[in-house]
């Protein structure tokens, strides 16, 4: 790896170019953005969701949680972070990606399935009409990590 700490930003948007050895937050957007930890230079976006990644701030450092594996990318690079710091994991090979994907996709399934079908108790002798309801903002996130 060629970045082994890597200093974070909050930011509300990312920069048009990322610096390398930065990880930049962005919780107005829900995700996090970094050049890629092992030197090619590509952009790593990770979106911060109840199924994806999350992170830790303990005031002083950042923990980015599951592992960065960019299996879409030519590196093919997978690390850890972990309060700051860089720490290389294994590859992995196509059958262990897929089965992740696949795992992924069910997770999300049933998140947003749970979500959805969530009855909602209407109060007796009350209007049935609602006012329009914002969307959650993983909707919000998951629609504009769409248009990108």
């Amino acid at each position: 790896m060629r970045d082994e700490v890597l200093e974070h930003r909050f930011v509300e948007n990312f920069p048009e170019v990322l610096e390398p050895g930065v990880l930049y937050v962005s919780l107005e957007f829900g995700s996090v953005a970094h050049s890629c930890c092992c030197g090619c230079g590509e952009e790593v976006v990770t979106p911060l969701t109840p199924t994806d990644w999350n992170i830790t701030y303990d005031g002083e450092t950042v923990t980015l949680h599951p592992s960065v594996g960019s299996w879409t990318l030519s590196c093919r690079s997978h690390y850890v972070i972990r309060r700051n710091r860089v720490i290389e994991a294994p590859g992995w090979s196509e059958a262990q990606v897929a089965a992740e994907r696949r795992r992924d996709r069910e997770a999300k399934a049933r998140y947003f399935e749970q979500d959805a079908s969530a009855p909602v108790a209407q109060p007796q002798n009350e209007p049935t009409e609602t006012p329009p309801a914002t969307p959650p903002w993983w909707h919000r996130l998951r629609a504009w990590w769409q248009r990108t």
